[in-house]
């Protein structure tokens, strides 16, 4: 072991102690001094790294087990109860679409919400129009400058109505039919700002009934334009029941409100802060029901899909944004409200859940029984 001593006595003095250094110039002193920061900012900062790096993949794993978690809660919320499946997501349209078909004695009709006609076309718009082959169809948001010559239109239904506003490409309603009406007219009377009422209704009078599409004001980003959306509200009210006094009544379009906490994914965090989802507007919407009777002088209404599935969670509108189709994050805007006295010749009521893609919207459907 001695030798082994005596090698480490050699290898020490052959290493200069300090005292017998060269003395380092200022800058190379100043150099060594930053090389040694250097080095002790790189130590510092690999463990700080290595720190970070722990506590990244930490919160990443925290936040996919949440992330799962709420993407499972949304997905839950937009399937639906126990009385019903999922809501399909598929984010194209069908090009192969088939419907049970509609009895002799009724008439089918259908409202969408294409969200442009132009846009709608290009995606598939027509594979529904003829699947479904409605006998009056109501298209809301049309965004049309003028009577549209679509064949798939044209040729399908020789009584067509387009109510088109002075802006271009904005809002727009038109009810097409089979069926030749007795009148028709594109007012809401009553309602001082004739601008705000173009392009947002169409009636239509045939013998028993009157078919009233809407494309109803939005209460806007914000609710900047929630009182425009009430004086609607309050006129339409008032039109519709004049027209329940003289014959029954089918109300369809984008209606724009969700009328109870079923009616969207996230009631909660909407309530009053969301247009379509404020006190003012669903009691609005409750009003014309009138299904209490608190209104003992008025006739009652039936929002017929969610009468015929009182618990279900499906949807007409679903973002683009956001992947809010694959995640059930839906609202129910799109409906068909009818007088109470009509509902028992209602044969059936649908969302038309598979058909999204050409437009954010889904169509339902509504047929009756017995002349129309």
């Amino acid at each position: 072991m001695p030798p082994k001593r005596a090698a480490a006595s050699k290898r020490k003095a052959e290493t200069p102690s300090e005292d017998e250094q060269e003395p380092l110039s200022p800058s190379d002193a100043q150099s060594s001094q930053e090389e040694r920061t250097a080095k002790k900012r790189k130590t510092t900062a690999s463990k700080t790294k290595t720190a970070t790096g722990k506590a990244k993949r930490t919160a990443a794993k925290g936040a996919s087990k949440a992330m799962a978690a709420s993407s499972q809660s949304q997905s839950q919320n937009g399937a639906g109860t126990d009385d019903g499946p999922a809501q399909p997501t598929n984010k194209v349209l069908p090009t192969h679409i088939s419907f049970p078909e509609k009895g002799e004695d009724a008439v089918r009709v259908a409202a969408w919400n294409i969200c442009g006609l132009a846009a709608a076309q290009k995606k598939g718009f027509k594979y529904y129009v003829e699947a479904e082959d409605a006998d009056i169809l109501i298209l809301t948001e049309t965004k049309v400058n003028n009577p549209p010559a679509d064949p798939e239109l044209t040729n399908r239904y020789p009584y067509r109505y387009w109510a088109i506003s002075d802006k271009k490409t904005y809002a727009g309603t038109g009810v097409l039919s089979k069926i030749e009406p007795l009148s028709v007219t594109y007012d809401l009377p009553g309602h001082p700002d004739k601008s705000a009422v173009k392009g947002r209704i169409v009636t239509l009078e045939f013998e028993s009934c009157y078919v009233v599409g809407t494309y109803v004001t939005n209460a806007g980003t914000g609710l900047k334009t929630l009182d425009a959306k009430k004086e609607w509200n309050e006129h339409f009210e008032v039109y519709i029941r004049d027209l329940d006094t003289r014959k029954h009544v089918i109300w369809s379009g984008d209606l724009n409100v969700a009328p109870t906490a079923l009616d969207l994914a996230n009631p909660k965090t909407n309530w009053n802060k969301t247009p379509g989802y404020t006190e003012a507007e669903t009691n609005s919407f409750a009003r014309i029901l009138n299904t209490k009777g608190e209104d003992a002088d008025a006739g009652k209404f039936v929002d017929v899909w969610r009468q015929r599935h009182p618990d279900l969670r499906h949807y007409t509108y679903f973002s683009y944004r956001f992947n809010c189709r694959e995640k059930g994050l839906g609202w129910r805007l799109d409906m068909f409200v009818v007088s109470e006295r009509l509902g028992e010749r209602v044969r059936m009521c649908e969302i038309r859940s598979e058909i999204y893609g050409a437009s954010d919207h889904c169509p339902v459907v509504l047929e009756l029984v017995g002349t129309f």
